[in-house]
């Protein structure tokens, strides 16, 4: 088996490569072809297999959503007393609301750990910018 890390061929009953140490069977994140938004309720471990940059995507829709769900929340919690909100209805704005800020931390969380910070804007800049970047690194090997 050749180690994906260093290119040293090991033998394939063990687990580690005996040069550099990283494991053989782990499988390296891989650029999805869709990002949805509900892929944000996957747990940790699968989260933490999606590419860089498919996180960020992802974030970037956990961000919109948690930005929608904040406005609805306030819009129902500033409604006027002669329009009767029923309280199902402002739990519900609240619950989605803390469940996107939960879902943003996890995806931050991953990012901060492989990037060394969280960024403030997904927008297209840094998108196309880290998609040149990896189309680069994909030309030179």
């Amino acid at each position: 088996m050749i180690c994906t890390y260093c290119g040293v061929g090991s033998n394939e009953s063990i687990e580690d490569c005996e040069f550099c140490g990283a494991p053989l069977k782990k499988q390296r994140p891989k650029m999805r072809e869709f990002i949805y938004l509900d892929q944000c309720e996957l747990l940790f471990k699968e989260l933490s297999l999606f590419h860089t940059y498919d996180l960020l995507i992802l974030l970037r829709l956990v961000r919109e959503e948690r930005s929608k769900s904040y406005n609805l929340m306030r819009s129902v919690q500033k409604a006027p007393e002669e329009v009767l909100v029923d309280s199902e209805t402002i739990s519900f704005a609240e619950s989605e609301y803390r469940r996107y800020t939960a879902r943003m931390k996890v995806i931050e969380g991953i990012l901060m750990d492989r990037m060394g910070y969280k960024p403030k804007r997904v927008d297209d800049k840094l998108l196309i910018s880290l998609k040149a970047k990896i189309e680069r690194e994909k030309a030179n090997v």
